[in-house]
Parts: C-alpha cells; sequence; structure tokens
C-alpha cells in the first residue's frame, strides 16, 4: 500500500476517533473497498469486529475469537487448519479474501488440489478414488462431514449387529476384505477354528453374547453324552477333535502304566468324573476278578502288576520274612494260605503244614528241618545223630537206622543197651542191665570191667578163680544188689552154723577157706 495512501487512512482514523459515532460508520463506509460475503454482512457496520485500528497483526486473532472451532483445531493440531504447517505462520486473508461482494467465494477451494491428508480422514485405498460428493453434501460444512465408517456404511450385511466400530474387521482397500484379528478379543483362534467360517459360530450375525464353552458348539459331538462333564478343552484341543491331549499321568494322582494306558476311559469312568469321584485301589475295580475271594485282602498291587493280571509280582522272598526256597517255590499260595492272609497268619513251622505227611506221626522233633529239606521231602536226609541226645559213635555209627528204629516214630527210639541187645545177653541179665559198664560201641567182644576198681568188693585170693555166675547167679533187672559178706555167700558152707557170727573174715580170708588165723 503506497505510503500516502497509509497516511491517509491514519489521519482518517484519528479523525474518527474525535468524531461521533455516526460520522464514523458513514466514513468507514466510505473507504471500505467493497461488501463482505453474505455470512459476515451482518458485522459489515462494525469494522472493530475484523479490524483495529493500527495493529495490522491483530486480524488474525479477531478472525479465531468469531471462528472458535478453527481456533480450537489450530491449537490440537487438528482438522486442515491444525494440520497444515503453513496455517500457522499465515494470516487467514491470505487464503480468505474478503469485501469482494456478498456472493463472493471466500474460500476459494480448488477440490482438484486439495491435499485431504491435511484433515482428520486421509483418504486411501478405495477412498481416494471417490468422488467428493459421495460423501459431503451439499449445503453442509466440510468439516461437518462424519467420519464413522457406520455413517456412511450403513447398510451391512450384519444389519448393526456387530456394532458401529467397522474399521476392527474391514479396511479401506476392499470392503469385503476382512482384517478383524480374533486373537485381540478374549476367545483366540487356534488350530481348527482358524479355519471355520464366521457364520459356524455366530449364526444371523449374532456377534453379542456368543457362548465361548467348547461344550455350547460341541455339544451334540460329545460320544460321552455328558458322562465326562463339558469341559472338552482338559482332554481334548483345537487342532483335532479326535487326538486327545489329556495326560492322566500328570494331570491326576493315578498314573495310567500296563494295560490301563490302553482301555476304554468309560470302563474306568462310567458317570461324570467331575461330580462322580471314583476309588483308585485295585479292588474297587477288579473285586469281580478276585479268584482269592477276598481272602488275600484289598491291596491287589502287592502281588499283581499293570502289565498282566496273570502276572504275578510278588517275591515272597523279597517281601515276607519267610523265604521260598526248594518245592515251595512251586507250590500254589492257597496250599499254605486257606484263610485270610492279613487275618489268619500261616505258620512257619514245617510240621504245621506237613503234619498229614508226617511218618514219624510227631513223635520226633517238630524241627523237620534238622533232617529234612525243601529240594526233597524223603531225600538228602542230613539229619546229624552226634546233635542229638544219643551220639552215634563205634558200631552204632554203622549200624542202619532201623536196626534200632523200627517204626519212624523216632521218639519212642530205647537209649539203653539191654533194650536192642536183650536178645544177645549172655548173662542172662545176671550182671544187671548196665551194658556199658563192660562193654563199649566199638565192639561187644571187647569188653574191661576191674571189679577191684568199678566196685567196692576186692577179688583177691580164691575169689579170682571164680566165674562171674558164682557170685552173679540170679537176673538183676533193677541193678546188682549182692551182699558183699562172707556170709550172703558161704551161709551154706559154715561147719559152726553161724555160731561165730557172719564176718567170716575174723578168722578166714580169701586163700583158702580152710586157712584159719585169728585176729587179735
Amino acid at each position: 500500500m503506497p505510503r500516502v495512501l497509509h497516511g491517509t487512512i491514519i489521519i482518517i482514523h484519528i479523525m474518527l476517533l474525535t468524531m461521533g459515532q455516526a460520522s464514523a460508520d458513514s466514513i468507514e463506509k466510505l473507504i471500505m473497498p467493497g461488501k463482505v460475503v453474505k455470512a459476515h454482512a451482518k458485522y459489515e457496520h462494525d469494522c472493530n469486529k475484523c479490524h483495529q485500528v493500527m495493529d495490522r497483526g491483530s486480524q488474525k486473532s479477531l478472525c479465531l475469537d468469531c471462528h472458535k472451532k478453527v481456533a480450537k483445531d489450530i491449537k490440537l493440531g487438528r482438522g486442515f487448519h491444525g494440520k497444515y504447517k503453513s496455517v500457522n505462520s499465515q494470516t487467514c486473508k491470505s487464503c480468505h479474501i474478503e469485501h469482494a461482494g456478498r456472493d463472493a467465494d471466500i474460500i476459494k477451494l480448488d477440490k482438484h488440489l486439495f491435499k485431504h491428508r491435511y484433515t482428520d480422514f486421509p483418504l486411501e485405498d478405495a477412498h481416494a478414488n471417490l468422488n467428493c460428493k459421495s460423501c459431503h453434501q451439499a449445503g453442509k460444512k466440510y468439516r461437518d462431514t462424519p467420519s464413522q465408517c457406520y455413517i456412511c456404511h450403513k447398510k451391512n450385511p450384519h444389519n448393526g449387529k456387530l456394532g458401529k466400530q467397522c474399521s476392527k474387521c474391514h479396511s479401506q482397500s476392499l470392503w469385503t476384505e476382512i482384517s478383524f484379528n480374533h486373537n485381540k478379543t478374549d476367545f483366540r483362534l487356534t488350530g481348527a477354528h482358524d479355519k471355520v467360517s464366521c457364520n459356524s459360530c455366530h449364526i444371523n450375525n449374532r456377534y453379542k453374547n456368543t457362548p465361548k464353552t467348547c461344550f455350547s458348539c460341541h455339544g451334540v459331538d460329545d460320544v460321552h453324552q455328558g458322562r465326562n462333564g463339558n469341559k472338552c478343552q482338559k482332554c481334548h484341543n483345537t487342532r483335532s477333535w479326535k487326538k486327545l491331549q489329556f495326560d492322566h499321568n500328570k494331570n491326576t494322582k493315578f498314573k495310567l502304566l500296563g494295560r490301563h494306558a490302553e482301555i476304554d476311559c468309560k470302563s474306568c469312568h462310567p458317570k461324570n468324573p467331575y461330580k462322580v469321584k471314583i476309588k483308585q485301589d485295585c479292588f474297587s475295580c477288579h473285586k469281580k476278578d478276585d479268584e482269592h475271594k477276598g481272602n488275600y485282602g484289598e491291596k491287589c498291587n502287592t502281588c499283581h502288576g499293570t502289565a498282566r493280571w496273570s502276572k504275578v509280582i510278588f517275591d515272597h522272598n523279597r517281601d515276607t520274612r519267610y523265604h521260598l526256597t526248594g518245592k515251595h517255590q512251586k507250590v500254589q499260595c492257597i496250599a499254605c494260605h486257606k484263610g485270610n492272609i492279613y487275618k489268619n497268619k500261616a505258620p512257619k513251622e514245617c510240621a504245621s503244614c506237613h503234619r498229614l505227611d508226617d511218618v514219624h506221626k510227631e513223635q520226633s522233633d517238630k524241627n523237620c528241618q534238622k533232617c529234612h529239606n525243601t529240594s526233597s521231602w524223603n531225600t538228602k536226609i542230613a539229619f546229624d545223630h552226634d546233635l542229638s541226645s544219643f551220639p552215634l559213635i563205634g558200631m552204632h555209627a554203622v549200624t542202619p537206622c532201623d536196626e534200632c528204629h523200627l517204626s519212624k516214630r523216632f521218639k519212642k527210639a530205647p537209649k539203653e543197651c539191654n533194650d536192642c541187645h536183650k536178645s544177645k545177653d549172655v548173662h542172662k541179665r545176671r550182671l544187671g542191665i548196665d551194658c556199658d559198664q563192660c562193654h563199649n560201641p566199638n565192639g561187644w567182644g571187647l569188653w574191661q570191667f576191674d571189679h577191684d576198681q568199678d566196685t567196692r568188693f576186692r577179688i583177691d585170693g580164691a575169689h579170682t578163680r571164680l566165674h562171674c555166675y558164682s557170685c552173679h547167679s540170679k537176673p538183676a533187672p533193677n541193678g546188682i544188689a549182692t551182699g558183699s559178706s562172707c556170709g550172703s555167700c558161704h551161709a551154706g558152707d559154715d561147719p559152726h552154723s553161724n555160731q561165730f557170727g557172719p564176718i567170716c573174715g575174723q578168722c578166714h580170708d580169701t586163700t583158702s577157706f580152710k586157712h584159719i588165723h585169728m585176729m587179735r
């Protein structure tokens, strides 16, 4: 603007300050370059609404005082005025020229050159090729054009059942191309779920209150018919309905080993396993298979394993204090355990089981193992007679057993010499029955007896020429009781007729009966 004109305007403004209001209005109209647009017509007589005297830089702030929405956009950096960088450095009149007449285009928008990226809704993909009128209706401000997908795309196959946030599933490139990430919801699509169509779960475009439990969709496929409850995910996974992921060994306190791992679930779980708890002991399931009829208790696992019911794993040598050796290893359990093994303890003594086989008729020692072993009852008998109360020495050691033991009742076998040698006693018991006083087991004909040392009657004089039977003439089964006085033998030979008493030794000696000597 020329300096002369600028100075003139200053002078006019000074004059206006000193003149009345009526005069001021007429002068402003006089110098006004042209009429304002229709939207500003009501402010045409109030220049101070848009202009401030002597302060050209304040015009932008005066514009924003009226256009509050634009001011807020600039402040928040939104919309065209907030995003277009040069707006902040330019004045409003740089783009919007006023005083060009009522019908002047104050906006001067060039739709072909306008950059939509400076708005809050950049045109991308399919939106970039649309005509402006597709979104901006005639007679409405551009800033009031809705930016929500739902406003333009009300007509959709979901009929509003999926809400108004279309961008969660659809993109601007193609409406039919769905980019919804189901995994960001509280129900992740994994395995085979990722391949099924939406309508499989969302029937009739029903997306709210869609059931999330497996049983809600797969109840019709439940071959268990509800016996195993409705928590399908504990056994099944989304990769394959038929492939089970339930690990009985890890997820329960009962490990499936051996044959248990092969049987069908309903064999043990005929009812809902989450409501009806089954017992974990063997006997609860195998009670009908118990051929012991309960006599061996309910702890089946003590003897049986899970590999095969007929295979017994019980080790009598390891698990008890009674070792099975020899033929004991081959006998049936019931041979010894006839009743309840926990209530009726099986006896450990041989005689308890072998009483019927005892040929000794319980007349021998009950410790059968002293003679017999478990390999064979009748062979390899290893009795040591020397450890008994009658050791075998001399000829006794080579004498056959049945020479002394006429029967198998060994307990009553005689121990006295006369009991066995009575028939061979040439003394006819005149020397008593204590054979061992003269004889020994080394030989019957070998004997040794010293009358002087072994008795209280010395043999001397004429007595040495006598035979034993001369004095021992009668059987003495209860022991020799022959008198030791002379009279006991010579009473019949006493010519004195017992006038001098029975003590013959006072006059006679053993050298000769006729030889007399007087004792002084």
